[in-house]
């Protein structure tokens, strides 16, 4: 499953004239490296281990990200790891709204199941309703009209989420109606 989702990422955004971008799992937490001046280099996403769930979270945040946060470590996005406070778990919500509704995408392109991760589990604070709720209501907007005029899902995220569905044998994951507000739980 994993191999399978690394092979269509690589075919997608891998080669040295476009994106430059590789996908690679093993690690054990994950992080955004960007390439360096070096011949060769190349912007390397890792992924936790040879988890799938990772692996398309780790490709959202990349598709969210512009071309100047993919200049930087780890997008210089702000994170603080499990134990958040509630103020900072809000703020985590906040941010994560975008890629997790990407992710959500992804896995059913690739016909899994996606789980709301509200990453905090030591505080045991789980995902909000209203976080789901802002999840669901952000596929709705990148479910619409993607690739007319100015969508709200950008060229990345639609061209790696149909190239997802075609690879598994999914119908479009771009479909409103696939996504179901009760499916988060």
């Amino acid at each position: 499953m994993t191999e399978r989702i690394v092979t269509v990422f690589e075919r997608c955004f891998s080669d040295a004239e476009g994106l430059n971008t590789r996908l690679v799992g093993g690690h054990e937490e994950p992080y955004y490296r960007p390439a360096d001046d070096a011949p060769g280099s190349v912007h390397q996403i890792e992924f936790t281990r040879d988890y799938a769930a990772s692996a398309l979270h780790e490709a959202a945040h990349w598709c969210v990200a512009g071309a100047e946060r993919r200049r930087q470590p780890d997008y210089g996005y702000w994170y603080a790891p499990d134990g958040r406070s509630a103020a900072q778990q809000v703020e985590f919500e906040r941010v994560e709204v975008k890629p997790q509704a990407l992710e959500w995408i992804f896995s059913v392109a690739c016909g899994l199941r996606f789980r709301v991760s509200a990453d905090n589990l030591d505080a045991g604070l789980g995902p909000s309703p209203a976080f789901k709720r802002n999840i669901w209501q952000q596929v709705q907007r990148y479910c619409e009209c993607p690739g007319v005029g100015k969508p709200a899902i950008n060229h990345r995220a639609i061209t790696f989420a149909r190239a997802l569905a075609r690879a598994f044998g999914s119908p479009d994951p771009l479909r409103a109606e696939r996504y179901r507000l009760e499916d988060l739980g």
